[in-house]
């Protein structure tokens, strides 16, 4: 069946629905004093259907007679109210704990919400975003939403572009961690290898979480190593689950990438272009539009008992065609990949009694992947990597992949008799990683090679079982949150290889070489000497196989005082000891203080920690790097090996952090600000080195490069949040801007006594610094009436400076041959502002239609017209993407 014919009996099945009659509401909010609450949030209870108050604190919002009112302010106790066919409301909220804006990250202490954290913490509404935007993927939704989160699809960069690298505060993928309910996620089993930001490091892949599981995400810009332990340095993403029980709700979706870019590109490049207006295309089809997505995800929710038990089932369906832009010849396929993918979750909690309770959650991701790799030439035009009897034109691979993302987590939570709450919890997670390759050949096999590969793959599992102790001391100062508790994890890291003839060189007779010394090598007609391996992407052999596991164990104290209403220190140790590397011990001070009812001041101070990654450790590949057109074999040597001692390359060990930061929140009425400065230095960062010449080490390449403790850094930046919230008669106004400021310095770099450029070139240097951009702000603006709500977005992105490869062609190996590639190397892409609308319109309680844009201007990164960008096209995935316009439809329905 065709999405299209998919989408028609949906909605004509949506149709059907009983559509029932709402009545207008309108009323006052108030405190015990008799005071307004402006800002105070009204929301139909098991809908997005809400508002706020004025600041009157009057509101006005059309629901159903049947239904109830969810009304909430911070700080006060949430209430919920039944309509029973009334109009007229005067409301009175009792100060104390909203739960709704209980915040799990950042503080252990269950009566902290988002206002008064000594430490910054976003809180964004996915589900509300959701409704309005087209963006299908976490990954997006928080590169618009949160200020200093940045990620970017990638092209032409292997693995990264299947799992998109993400980054806070500019630091590396790593440097986040990631939970889910406030429990520890695992990370990828990807490296990310070759042009892309977060080069050397392995992410958390939040693209396998389905959005339409999440109820929130907190995310916590501050270092957090000494509550949380390892790859806290730049903060925390905790991402928290639906818990509604009120049916099935979900949503139908399709949107569309434009391929209008523009004419004039083969004249500027003096190249035969492809993939220009949607016209001579790699695939052979003129297209107006491309990289169609489909996505279908539905929600359940059910009580399981009356003492506040649940279930919440998520499913979702994705669908997304590959995208293709201007590129050359060696770069026909340049675009963003492809994906089919079927997600579900599941977030589910049984109170046993009064005092105990069970919770588990999980689910799996299952996503097939499809995106090209560099062009290769026919073997008539010199390039004898590609076999005339099967490619006579030449070919384009394709880099395909099945990537499994499964996790289950489970616990009990008792309170006991002394009034100190226990959660013991056992968490385990498994990203695997499956490489296939087709449309490719080895050349080495001649007319007998195959032109689809299995090439193996990786795995990373990670189970984490911990203890934890809470007691909140209400006669104690104005307050005590006490926490401690311990953690044991192991991981385990794997590569499995693929079969023999994506990774094997053949000899002449066609049999796989396994003795150099009497087997020739395969040569073509000239004479020279075949590669052997799957083109694109060589597989995992028997030698680069690696079972490799470790654990560790961590013991935490966490507490926060609150010596008064106003002050507050929170103070938290932790020691962990691995059972590769060594132990580590760790402080953390925060403090908050409320000068009045509307101003809070806080800042912070921490030390850091991020332990190697497995990863990080073992991984080894032989492949081709493509520079200018050009192959150039290499090697990218295990941590533990010979050809890395020999080098000089040490040992990796733990990356040590310092984070300092200080900052203000601020509301009045439905305005509140946060703007909060922050210091964060890195001593002996991760990174991948550049090439060093291995060709006199007989192993078959021509280059060798390596994991290592290569650089210290210094990032600086500010970050502001600004949001104001009015509803006037049947008026609904939101404005926010949020925005990033940041600099990243590299303060040293640890060549120890090999050569500073071929250790880590300023082509390496350029991608570390652009994580981020210099600054990004984005301005939100909503305004609703009645049924109908607009959302205008704008973005602006800073300038990003790029190095492009011919430092890597030509590298440069003293001051002034390096002074000589900067003025012809760098790549400038100017700074940018895109723009996203929508409009929703709620036909019933029960279906909303939302028709919108984003990007809708088309704007694309600079465009560098010499060839020699990294991924190969006119662009590098900077900034926005480089994917252009995309127009969406959605339908979001509640059965």
């Amino acid at each position: 069946m065709s999405k299209q014919k998919l989408f028609v009996i949906c909605f004509l099945f949506l149709g059907l629905q009983v559509i029932n009659a709402q009545i207008q509401i309108k009323g006052t909010v108030k405190d015990v004093n008799n005071e307004p609450l402006p800002g105070a949030n009204i929301l139909e209870k098991g809908t997005t259907n809400g508002t706020s108050t004025d600041f009157n604190g009057e509101f006005s919002l059309s629901a159903d007679p049947n239904g109830s009112l969810i009304v909430s302010f911070s700080g006060f106790e949430t209430q919920e109210i039944p309509i029973n066919g009334k109009t007229s409301f005067d409301i009175v909220l009792k100060e104390g704990l909203q739960l709704d804006e209980v915040i799990i990250v950042g503080s252990r202490n269950v009566r902290r919400t988002a206002v008064d954290t000594p430490v910054p913490v976003d809180v964004i509404d996915v589900g509300d975003l959701a409704t309005k935007n087209g963006k299908v993927e976490v990954n997006d939704i928080l590169q618009y939403a949160a200020p200093s989160f940045n990620a970017t699809k990638q092209s032409g960069s292997d693995g990264a572009d299947h799992i998109v690298p993400a980054s806070l505060r500019g630091l590396g993928p790593d440097q986040t961690l990631v939970l889910i309910n406030g429990k520890r996620r695992h990370q990828s089993s990807l490296v990310n290898i070759f042009g892309t930001r977060g080069r050397g490091n392995s992410g958390t892949d939040l693209n396998a979480i389905p959005s339409a599981a999440i109820k929130r995400i907190e995310v916590l810009r501050d270092g957090a190593s000494a509550q949380y332990g390892s790859d806290a340095i730049a903060g925390v993403i905790n991402i928290v689950l639906k818990d509604n029980t009120d049916g099935v709700s979900g949503s139908l979706g399709y949107g569309a990438y434009s391929t209008a870019i523009g004419d004039g590109w083969a004249e500027a490049t003096g190249e035969t272009l492809y993939n220009v207006e949607g016209k001579n295309r790699l695939d052979g089809e003129d297209k107006s539009f491309d990289g169609g997505t489909f996505k279908l995800d539905l929600n359940y929710g059910a009580k399981l008992n009356d003492k506040g038990g649940f279930v919440n089932f998520t499913t979702e369906l994705l669908s997304k065609e590959r995208t293709l832009r201007p590129g050359f010849s060696w770069r026909k396929g340049y675009g963003s990949a492809g994906i089919d993918g079927f997600n579900f979750m599941v977030n589910t909690s049984l109170p046993i009694n009064d005092n105990t309770e069970a919770y588990a959650f999980g689910g799996r991701n299952y996503r097939d992947t499809d995106a090209y790799a560099f062009s290769r030439d026919s073997y008539a035009d010199g390039d004898n990597r590609s076999v005339p009897s099967i490619h006579p034109n030449g070919f384009t691979p394709r880099i395909t992949s099945n990537i499994t993302d499964i996790s289950v987590s489970a616990g009990i939570k008792h309170k006991l008799n002394n009034g100190w709450e226990v959660d013991f919890n056992n968490t385990y997670g498994e990203n695997k990683f499956h490489y296939f390759i087709k449309d490719s050949n080895n050349a080495s096999m001649k007319d007998a090679s195959p032109t689809d590969f299995n090439a193996g793959g990786h795995s990373l599992s990670q189970n984490t079982t911990g203890l934890d102790f809470t007691k909140y001391l209400e006669d104690l100062m104005s307050g005590v949150n006490l926490a401690f508790g311990l953690e044991y994890r192991t991981e385990n890291f794997i590569i499995f290889s693929g079969e023999a003839a994506s990774y094997g060189l053949y000899d002449d007779n066609g049999v796989l070489m396994t003795n150099p010394a009497v087997q020739p090598v395969a040569v073509d007609g000239n004479g020279e000497e075949l590669v052997g391996g799957s083109q694109g992407f060589p597989g995992y052999g028997p030698d680069n196989e690696v079972d490799r596991s470790r654990s560790n164990v961590g013991i935490y104290f966490d507490s926060e005082f609150n010596f008064t209403e106003k002050f507050l220190v929170g103070a938290a140790l932790r020691f962990e000891d691995y059972s590769d590397f060594g132990s580590t011990f760790n402080f953390k001070l925060a403090s908050r203080f409320k000068a009045n009812d509307n101003l809070t001041l806080r800042g912070s101070i921490s030390s850091g920690f991020r332990a190697p990654s497995l990863a990080q450790l073992y991984y080894n590949l032989k492949f081709t790097n493509i520079v200018n057109g050009e192959s150039l074999p290499s090697l990218l040597s295990a941590n533990n090996s010979t050809v890395t001692k020999a080098f000089g390359i040490e040992q990796l060990k733990e990356e040590t952090a310092f984070n300092a930061s200080l900052g203000f929140t601020y509301k009045i009425g439905g305005f509140t600000a946060t703007i909060d400065a922050y210091s964060i230095t890195v001593d002996d960062r991760i990174i991948l080195t550049d090439n060093f010449d291995a060709s006199g080490l007989n192993l078959g390449v021509d280059a060798a490069q390596f994991f290592a403790n290569g650089v210290d850094t210094k990032t600086q930046g500010i970050d502001i949040v600004l949001n104001y919230k009015r509803t006037f008669d049947e008026h609904r106004v939101n404005v926010g801007l949020v925005g990033n400021f940041n600099d990243t310095k590299i303060e040293k770099i640890n060549n120890g006594n090999l050569n500073r450029f071929t250790f880590f070139s300023p082509f390496s240097e350029a991608y570390l610094k652009a994580a981020a951009p210099d600054h990004k702000f984005g301005l939100n603006l909503g305004y609703g009436y009645k049924k109908l709500d607009v959302a205008l977005n704008f973005t602006k992105f800073s300038e990003v400076q790029l190095q492009d490869f011919q430092w890597v062609e030509t590298p440069a190996a003293t001051q002034t041959e390096a002074d000589a590639l900067y003025a012809v190397a760098t790549d400038i892409y100017k700074s940018k502002i895109t723009t996203d609308l929508s409009l929703s319109y709620a036909f019933t309680d029960k279906i909303t239609f939302t028709i919108g844009g984003n990007n809708i201007f088309n704007v694309y990164p600079t465009p560098q017209f010499d060839g020699w960008t990294d991924q190969g096209g006119l662009a590098d995935s900077v900034q926005m993407g480089s994917d252009g316009a995309y127009f969406f439809t959605r339908l979001g329905f509640k059965l």
